[in-house]
């Protein structure tokens, strides 16, 4: 398996090259846009990032002082703003106190407990916290969502039953353990489910079909 992840790997940064992925200005941005990217598009998230911005929000202190119903406003183009807006309260409030706000501080705990740490923050799930993890802290853990699960499943890489954790680990047992590769690997899947393989795939453009060959589905695009 570790063979096969790595000839995907380099098939398709071959083809596609490198992705510049996570679009942020600052490892903080990274963290907002990662709490804010649930159940939404990366188009929305950046208009809600562009309202904090425009405001000269976009700080810590600056978002953990600010009033509940504004920050919900201008974040509101994400969707489910009000719980977002709890899940940034909540992250803020543990980032402040137990970091003094500091990227750089945070990135001294080892990835273990820093993980622990992040799945303990009310809202902070395993992928929004292995984004934080990845993107923001530069630390290599794995990033799962459902592009990767949908296009390995598809090609029967991954059993349907496996979850999130299962499918983490094969990755980071079967890579070096290298953040920067870790991070062009799920921007490429990344790339791959959101241009390919969609809901009713497009196989025969699909860079991934000249190595692993055509998804078999009567629903593919003709």
């Amino acid at each position: 398996m570790a063979t096969k992840l790595t000839q995907i790997y380099k098939h398709l940064y071959g083809k596609l090259g490198p992705q510049h992925w996570w679009p942020a200005e600052t490892p903080f941005e990274v963290i907002i846009g990662a709490i804010l990217t649930q159940n939404t598009n990366w188009l929305n998230v950046e208009k809600a990032i562009a309202n904090l911005k425009k405001h000269g929000l976009l700080t810590p202190n600056a978002l953990a002082n600010l009033d509940h119903a504004v920050l919900a406003e201008l974040i509101k183009p994400s969707g489910y703003y009000n719980v977002k807006t709890k899940r940034l309260k909540s992250f803020l409030d543990w980032f402040l106190r137990r970091y003094g706000g500091s990227i750089e501080k945070m990135k001294e705990t080892s990835l273990a407990g820093l993980r622990e740490e992040l799945l303990s923050v009310k809202g902070i799930g395993k992928e929004t916290a292995d984004s934080i993890l990845l993107y923001a802290a530069e630390k290599p853990s794995f990033v799962v969502d459902a592009y990767t699960y949908r296009i390995l499943t598809r090609h029967g890489i991954i059993a349907a039953e496996d979850d999130y954790e299962t499918i983490k680990e094969l990755f980071e047992s079967s890579l070096p353990e290298d953040a920067q590769l870790f991070n062009e690997y799920h921007a490429l899947l990344v790339n791959i489910g959101k241009n390919y393989c969609v809901k009713i795939p497009r196989c025969k453009i699909c860079p991934l079909s000249e190595l692993l060959g055509a998804y078999e589905s009567e629903n593919q695009e003709t």
